[in-house]
């Protein structure tokens, strides 16, 4: 962990690591080692999420119509075929046929036709007014798209900067800290410098108190 004073605003900010300055690890290949190894011993995280992850949302839960299409489509199964059966028009089996038989095919014969014009008629319909809903439509998709995408690139851009300064500033705050750690150590030099002088110095004033007093002594 390091701490500085910024001598600007007399402020001290701390710092617990500095990923684009400290290179430790890759100096040091036993550190690393004794890092992963560390690592290891560490708990795994819980498997349970944290408290305040909201549930996840269960879609279609009212439309088991809607949820059973999207378990197909997650399973990878082929769309059922259309149900042609209803579509056809079936004459009595019998021969020539009961009034009820016939009944039952004409009334059939009947819903076919009202499905046919229904379906002219929507057909018509969009033919008349569809081309015009569908280019609101594409606009509409576009103009959402192309809003995703800016704040996509701003987010990005965002990122750069953010991590760009994180760079400059780590960058600045390691040579400061380069600087103050050369210091230092200049200073435990001149400490031991000036000690080994003094133990030196007094040696000689030893030696010397000895002389005299053997001198004194003749």
């Amino acid at each position: 962990m390091a701490s500085l004073i910024d001598n600007d605003t007399h402020r001290t900010e701390i710092f617990d690591s500095l990923p684009y300055y400290d290179n430790d690890l890759e100096k040091n290949p036993i550190l690393r080692e004794k890092v992963e190894r560390e690592l290891a011993r560490e708990p795994k995280p819980p498997q349970t999420l944290h408290p305040r992850v909201p549930p996840p949302i269960e879609l279609f839960k009212d439309k088991p119509g809607l949820a059973a299409e999207l378990a197909r489509v997650e399973a990878h199964q082929p769309l059922a075929p259309l149900d042609t059966i209803r579509y056809q028009l079936p004459a009595p089996t019998s021969t020539p046929g009961t009034d009820e038989e016939w009944q039952q095919a004409l009334k059939n014969a009947q819903s076919q036709l009202e499905h046919q014009r229904i379906r002219h008629t929507n057909l018509a319909l969009l033919q008349t007014y569809g081309p015009n809903a569908w280019r609101i439509h594409n606009y509409l998709l576009e103009a959402t798209a192309k809003q995703a995408e800016a704040t996509l690139e701003e987010l990005k851009q965002r990122t750069t900067d953010i991590n760009r300064d994180r760079k400059n500033s780590q960058t600045r705050i390691g040579n400061q800290l380069t600087s103050l750690e050369n210091k230092w150590t200049e200073l435990i030099s001149s400490i031991l410098q000036i000690e080994m002088a003094n133990v030196a110095l007094d040696a000689e004033v030893d030696r010397l108190n000895k002389k005299e007093a053997e001198l004194a002594s003749m």
